[in-house]
């Protein structure tokens, strides 16, 4: 049974290789969404930016991983802050309480990015 990392390793490495692997992600997308809480912010943020990154629609599991991450801003790096902004903004899935949570944790910390 795939964890949380396996499921953010997975579909970044398909990414990553340009691999069209549509029926995957879908299948990610839909194992992961009710796991979410398990994931770490960094899981969180390549999970996102695989699917992005892929060009593979799945607006559900943005709408949790963002209900998820949004009170975890606090956790993320500088990297993942920006990488799952940007994740959000390549897919078209808006998400204006987790960028405004984003704005302010990313302000006061600025020289990390």
């Amino acid at each position: 049974e795939f964890n949380a990392q396996d499921f953010a390793n997975t579909s970044w490495a398909f990414a990553t290789a340009a691999i069209p692997a549509t029926e995957l992600f879908e299948a990610i997308a839909a194992e992961a969404q009710p796991r979410l809480g398990e994931f770490k912010p960094q899981e969180l943020a390549n999970t996102t930016w695989a699917f992005a990154t892929a060009d593979v629609p799945a607006t559900g599991l943005f709408e949790a991983i963002a209900a998820e991450a949004q009170p975890r801003v606090d956790e993320f790096t500088a990297q993942g802050l920006a990488n799952t902004a940007w994740a959000f903004a390549t897919a078209d899935v808006p998400a204006t309480e987790l960028f405004e949570a984003i704005a302010a944790e990313a302000q006061p910390r600025l020289g990390e990015f």
